[in-house]
């Protein structure tokens, strides 16, 4: 067998985002195998870190079983951990990514809003338009970027999008673009929804919205009457909403009356894994000191515990750390799970990872339109 040579092509650009190709290649140039590196800035709660994120992953079929994609993803992983603190897997493979660390650290969930109660909700006339909607266009994107970051302004596992920033998906003949809904009042734009396209030649199919933010309640309520007056249009009965719970969404979509669906794979999914623990946990610092602020601690004692926390004596075990850091798992979690705590810092543990969905941290959420 020939041999087979590892390159990698750093600085390219894929819709608005920095993005590395890791290659396998035989000696005659043939490709073996192939992945992406994906930069971008991943918040931990009020903190946003440099990090890095594997995807379009695969290998020519004539290579496969041969072992080249385990030293693919070694040799990247390797790279990255030259450049980042941490890793992620956007959608990984049930059974794949565990072998190198990684574990599911951001579960997936989505509302299912009735039409119906949206109409009853707000005594909403489905005939008629919503004051104030229009459909987006680049234009908007500055808009869009500046109300993302400010909802989720302490959610992990969102990014932080920069100045520039557009995931809109493109629309092509047969894959259907991103829509998007602005919402304005008094000539500004208080909020956005962004939905999937619809196939070609789909006379019904569904609607799904994969992110909406607004700058109130009253402003979300007339997003979600908007999208439900489509619905309507379309003889649906329910449309999804790919938003946390307990995001202002969520609470406005649960006092209208929704359901909740939330995935947490054992397997595959959203998965992290830290590359190098104590520069990761000293980056993160002043998040776990403003999510402990509530807390009485003594400063030699957050001292000590911080120490032992980056250099591993406390919670060693890197996957737990992960997901402890990302609000996965809240303390009570991790001890559930077998994770050996040591007694003296359970209590400064508890104000370090009270777990998502907490008055201190939002529940960990991945927008489909940052997903690689």
């Amino acid at each position: 067998m020939s041999r087979v040579d590892y390159s990698e092509l750093a600085d390219q650009e894929e819709r608005s985002r920095q993005v590395r190709y890791c290659r396998l290649k035989t000696e005659a140039g043939d490709q073996v195998a192939e992945l992406e590196v994906h930069s971008f800035q991943m918040r931990f709660g009020a903190v946003a870190v440099a990090a890095e994120g594997i995807g379009g992953v695969e290998t020519q079929p004539e290579f496969r079983r041969q072992g080249h994609m385990s030293r693919l993803l070694r040799q990247a992983l390797s790279g990255m951990a030259e450049r980042v603190d941490v890793a992620f897997v956007s959608d990984g493979i049930e059974g794949v990514y565990e072998k190198f660390g990684f574990v599911p650290a951001v579960a997936d969930g989505h509302l299912t809003v009735s039409v119906r109660s949206v109409e009853r909700a707000v005594g909403a006339d489905m005939d008629k338009a919503v004051p104030g909607i229009r459909s987006g266009s680049a234009a908007d994107l500055p808009m869009i970027v500046r109300l993302y970051n400010s909802a989720h302004a302490q959610r992990p596992g969102t990014h932080e999008r920069h100045e520039g920033w557009n995931r809109l998906i493109p629309q092509s003949t047969w894959r259907p673009g991103s829509q998007s809904l602005i919402l304005e009042a008094d000539g500004a734009a208080v909020g956005y929804a962004v939905l999937e396209g619809r196939s070609f030649g789909d006379p019904l199919g569904s609607v799904t919205v994969d992110e909406l933010v607004a700058v109130n309640a009253a402003t979300v309520r007339l997003l979600l009457v908007a999208v439900a007056r489509l619905c309507w249009q379309r003889r649906l009965s329910e449309f999804i909403v790919r938003e946390p719970t307990d995001s202002l969404v969520g609470r406005v979509a649960r006092q209208m009356g929704c359901s909740y669906q939330q995935r947490f794979p054992s397997s595959g999914g959203m998965m992290a894994a830290v590359l190098n623990r104590s520069a990761l946990v000293n980056r993160l610092e002043p998040e776990l000191r403003r999510r402990a602020a509530s807390h009485v601690l003594d400063e030699r004692f957050v001292k000590s515990g911080f120490g032992a926390l980056q250099c591993g004596e406390l919670i060693p075990d890197g996957r737990a750390l992960v997901r402890l850091l990302l609000g996965y798992w809240s303390t009570d979690d991790a001890q559930t799970h077998g994770v050996s705590i040591l007694e003296r810092y359970v209590s400064l543990c508890s104000a370090w990872f009270p777990g998502g969905g907490t008055p201190f941290l939002p529940t960990p959420y991945s927008h489909r339109l940052d997903r690689y």
